[in-house]
């Protein structure tokens, strides 16, 4: 009895360790030292590769939701048609009424003209729009460069207005947000918004930026200035 039954089991352990070969193709069968037949892992599994969105493979053009999480996400890099961007610009600037060097500086400052660019807040594309904010200027495609720079443009132009034209406040908006202008009742003291607004208005304002010498609003720039004991001061005189 206690023989059939050792055979019985070496017949289902063997059914299973063929099921599992033919499976995985990982199982294999090993004899140890007191002449013992065993069934092992004989390599670990390979691990599923998952894509974004659940897809077999990358979308060429991605959707994003207002409520997405971009954390970690990454878009395959894109070549970077620097005159079909600049026609954009020029267009996008145009429906606006937008100077298209002020776009250009803060496209350099925000993406450095990288369509495919995402930030690890979640700003996505050459103007760096967040979901909520492309919604609402009506950019369905972050990654689609017309869409993106007409949002980003229109964008722009609305904080202008709210801001009556003041370009330290916009930008600082563009940045860290309306609530945070609000908030501070003025340029948030963030080192990283403050530097945002100094680096957009020096490409702005340098020479050969093109800049119209006509823009409608009133420009306030922000300048860092160091004392001697070596302490960083902001100002916007």
């Amino acid at each position: 009895m206690v023989k059939r039954t050792a055979v019985a089991a070496s017949f289902i352990l063997a059914t299973l360790a063929v099921c599992a070969i033919a499976a995985n193709g990982q199982i294999a069968k090993i004899t140890n030292t007191d002449g013992r037949q065993l069934f092992i892992n004989d390599a670990p599994p390979k691990p599923v590769r998952i894509h974004a969105f659940g897809s077999a493979k990358p979308r060429a053009t991605i959707y994003l939701p207002a409520e997405s999480s971009f954390i970690g996400l990454s878009r395959p890099a894109m070549s970077i048609d620097r005159d079909g961007v600049e026609k954009l610009v020029r267009e996008a600037a145009d429906r606006h009424n937008m100077d298209p060097a002020l776009v250009r500086a803060v496209i350099e400052t925000e993406s450095n003209w990288n369509p495919g660019a995402v930030s690890n807040r979640g700003a996505v594309g050459l103007m760096q729009l967040i979901p909520t904010t492309a919604e609402r200027f009506g950019a369905r495609d972050l990654f689609n460069p017309k869409q993106n720079v007409d949002a980003g443009v229109h964008y722009l132009k609305t904080l202008l207005e709210r801001y009556n034209g003041n370009l330290d406040l916009a930008l600082a908006a563009y940045n860290a947000g309306e609530g945070a202008v609000a908030k501070a009742h003025g340029v948030p003291a963030f080192r990283e918004t403050r530097d945002y607004v100094q680096k957009v208005q020096n490409a702005y304002f340098r020479p050969g930026s093109g800049r119209l010498a006509d823009a409608w609003f009133h420009p306030h720039a922000i300048h860092k200035e160091v004392s001697t004991s070596g302490r960083v001061v902001f100002t916007n005189e």
